[in-house]
């Protein structure tokens, strides 16, 4: 077997064990592939960098998680503006208790695992 061969045989190995569904179009070559991709469509720094900042900057009153919110949005922005503000110094400003951290041991052992 040649160089290129076995590198052929070896990336095919590794995609057919990744998140892509993979078939061979013709069994007696490797060359003919079928590949669907099968895992997450974002990554989480991109719904952390991008997503969550866009959407808290620019929320959509039309299409509303929170209709008292998104109605004093429509008929009053300013009014909106500060009771955002009043909540995020009453609730997001404050740090966060974590609790008893030997309570989470078994939370942080399952990362653990590949």
């Amino acid at each position: 077997m040649n160089k290129a061969n076995k590198r052929r045989e070896t990336d095919v190995m590794k995609l057919m064990m990744s998140d892509y569904e993979v078939h061979l179009t013709d069994e007696s070559k490797t060359s003919d592939l079928d590949v669907k991709f099968h895992g997450p469509k974002d990554k989480l720094v991109n719904i952390f960098d991008m997503f969550i900042p866009q959407l808290l900057r620019y929320p959509n009153p039309s299409d509303p998680l929170n209709g008292e919110a998104a109605s004093l949005l429509m008929k009053d922005a300013e009014s909106y503006n500060r009771k955002v503000k009043e909540y995020v110094r009453n609730y997001a400003s404050q740090p966060i208790e974590m609790g008893n951290q030997e309570e989470d041991s078994d939370v942080s052992d399952m990362s653990d695992i590949e």
